[in-house]
């Protein structure tokens, strides 16, 4: 029973934490809160983590069954989701250099109530946790092994939820230290990193839309294909 609580804790920890990257995400979050206090970026964080835990559960022990439902497959979620990312990372490019007098940081400017309604879109969805991670989710999902309810099945379930709450706390500690990592950047070095993150950020939002349309053409070609 141990040895199955600990790969599957290891196995989503592993799996889903390298295509969230926090540590990149860090200076975005910190870009897209330009004007929030350290409380407020100290609230945000939280919510963010535990928007990505109801997140990566949700996608894990329904994201099949709910995609079976509706009739939609992977590739689509992974074309919109996508064009989200592409989005957002485009506007983020595009944004002005922090800490400059065309850009002024103050409390006023990013309030609470601000903070709340961004909270979920796009600072959780789809910065943080985009197409590329509910896939991920979605396939460690597929990979659960439950035929019945016993021993073994509570220690998958419990080495799964506890993976992502691991997850989710990576998440929160990135977001939440992130003002002391930037710091040590220093202003050149954080308007630098935040360039390349977004850059990165836009050539995530470019190969997921592409994996997505990828296996659309498949899709379409072998069923032209058993027509023939």
């Amino acid at each position: 029973m141990s040895s199955i609580f600990i790969s599957n804790l290891l196995f989503v920890f592993a799996t889903v934490l390298p295509i969230l990257n926090p540590p990149g995400v860090a200076p975005i979050f910190w870009t897209m809160t330009s004007g929030a206090n350290a409380a407020t970026r100290k609230m945000l964080s939280k919510r963010i983590a535990v928007n990505v835990f109801i997140m990566v559960v949700a996608a894990i022990f329904l994201g099949n069954f709910v995609l079976t439902m509706l009739g939609i497959s992977l590739s689509v979620v992974r074309v919109g989701g996508g064009l989200l990312v592409i989005a957002a990372a485009w506007k983020l490019l595009n944004a002005e250099d922090p800490d400059t007098s065309l850009h002024p940081m103050n409390s006023e400017e990013y309030t609470v109530d601000k903070a709340k309604n961004n909270a979920f879109y796009p600072l959780t969805f789809p910065i943080t946790c985009g197409p590329g991670t509910i896939a991920a989710a979605i396939t460690v999902g597929a990979s659960l092994q439950i035929n019945s309810i016993n021993t073994d099945t509570f220690a998958i379930l419990s080495g799964t939820i506890l993976g992502v709450l691991g997850v989710a706390l990576t998440v929160y500690l990135c977001l939440r230290f992130a003002a002391q990592f930037l710091h040590r950047l220093g202003r050149n070095g954080t308007t630098i990193f935040m360039r390349l993150s977004a850059f990165i950020l836009l050539c995530i939002g470019v190969q997921i839309l592409w994996a997505g349309i990828h296996d659309l053409v498949i899709s379409l070609y072998t069923d032209v294909a058993k027509i023939k």
